[in-house]
């Protein structure tokens, strides 16, 4: 779950990265317009997995504080 989320995340973050640079929305472009269902859809699976990597950030450091006692 965690590596899904991982690129997912990532997959979300290159198409911000263009649509600040270019003003060119892939997600969009290749699903059929912003407001298409599959768009829709791909969009929310990235938040999710955005939500889904804010824990990743809590599990790091409780590992770490784990394995320095």
């Amino acid at each position: 779950m965690d590596a899904t989320a991982l690129v997912l995340a990532i997959i979300g973050a290159i198409n911000w990265g263009i649509i600040g640079i270019f003003q060119f929305d892939v997600v969009a472009w290749i699903f059929g317009g912003q407001t298409g269902g599959f768009s829709r859809v791909i969009y929310t699976l990235v938040g999710l997995a955005g939500l889904w990597c804010i824990s990743l950030l809590f599990r790091k450091s409780s590992l770490t504080q784990q394995d320095e006692s």
